[in-house]
């Protein structure tokens, strides 16, 4: 079972990071508005850099949790990690370094271990160390097809939906 989790993770990494890089700089802070879509609500919603940034620390806090460290915000950061994070480089790289983080977490993986209980990387108490590995996996998945929808109102194809170069 390591091995379908870390295949897992690296397939949904090869969507989310093409698909996070897709967004042109002038439009990564984009977020749909109500005016956008006659009857819709959109009010609150992330920005695209916050999608990616949520995403990055999300695996950060639960990297840390698999791996037995702290967390790795500090309690002024939100669940969108570092607010000093504003360029699309800095958030790439973040998103980046989140995976290589799950990469290494996932690699200690074993058909042994993966009932162990860690820390639970949202709150008080543990939680199975399968229990991060499944949150991480579906999270991710979420938020990458709340980025499809973005990619396609500014009329970008997501990456992982362009038809193959010939």
């Amino acid at each position: 079972m390591p091995e379908i989790l870390e295949r897992n993770l690296k397939n949904l990494e090869d969507d989310v990071v093409p698909a996070a890089d897709a967004m042109p700089e002038d439009k990564f802070n984009f977020a749909p508005s109500n005016d956008l879509i006659k009857g819709s609500e959109f009010t609150g919603v992330k920005t695209y850099a916050q999608q990616v940034r949520h995403i990055a620390a999300t695996n950060e806090l639960i990297a840390a949790a698999l791996n037995g460290e702290p967390s790795p915000l500090s309690d002024a950061e939100s669940d969108l990690g570092p607010a000093k994070l504003t360029s699309k480089a800095d958030i790439m790289q973040y998103l980046k370094d989140s995976f290589t983080h799950m990469h290494a977490a996932f690699a200690k993986f074993t058909a042994k271990n993966l009932e162990e209980q860690v820390r639970n990387p949202f709150g008080n108490g543990t939680r199975p160390r399968l229990g991060g590995a499944i949150i991480v996996l579906g999270h991710t998945q979420d938020h990458y097809g709340q980025m499809v929808e973005y990619l396609r109102m500014n009329g970008i194809i997501p990456p992982a939906s362009r038809p193959p170069a010939k």
